[in-house]
């Protein structure tokens, strides 16, 4: 089965480097296969057939990530199918997604936020923003950019008590075509 691993807040500002080839060679040492990533922000393809497996898949990585380079990294994972669900859910229908690319974004959560922190983040979200929760991903619409709104990863971890990466939709759309691709 491809899964798609999100690493939260490498390669950032100088912070928690770590090299893509060593991350994929990490990867295989680790036991998955055919892992590949996709730009430096940490985002890995794989595929694993062990079933033993599959419940651990993101502690593996955190722990493989904490020995090999002495600091801690969140993974969320998503299998190929969730992240072709998190494109069919895409509220922003009526913006053109290749023009607004990189200024429609999907925060991955590592739980389903609870109905009263849905409702706590609400008064942060700007006028000319969008957002959207459903499931375990948050859908933004920031025609500002993402770095002037106040919803970053930290402040929805905070907010939310929950694990947070977010992706611009072209990396979501570019991680969906990798992890359908065959072996």
């Amino acid at each position: 089965m491809k899964y798609v691993s999100m690493l939260r807040g490498i390669n950032v500002s100088g912070q928690k480097k770590i090299n893509m080839a060593d991350l994929k060679s990490l990867y295989e040492d680790s036991g998955f296969k055919h892992a590949e990533t996709y730009i430096q922000s940490g985002n890995v393809v794989f595929n694993l057939q062990e079933k033993k497996l599959k419940n651990n898949i993101e502690k593996i990585i955190e722990t493989a990530i904490q020995t090999e380079y002495g600091f801690d990294v969140p993974v969320l994972i998503r299998t190929h199918d969730e992240i072709s669900r998190v494109i069919q859910h895409c509220p922003f229908t009526s913006i053109d997604l290749e023009k607004e690319g990189s200024k429609i974004l999907v925060t991955f959560l590592s739980s389903s936020p609870s109905v009263e922190a849905i409702k706590n983040i609400q008064p942060y979200v700007a006028v000319s923003e969008s957002l959207f929760v459903h499931g375990t991903e948050i859908y933004l619409h920031c025609p500002e950019g993402y770095g002037r709104s106040k919803l970053s990863n930290v402040f929805l971890e905070k907010k939310m008590d929950v694990v947070a990466t977010t992706r611009n939709w072209k990396t979501v759309c570019k991680l969906h075509e990798l992890s359908k691709a065959s072996i």
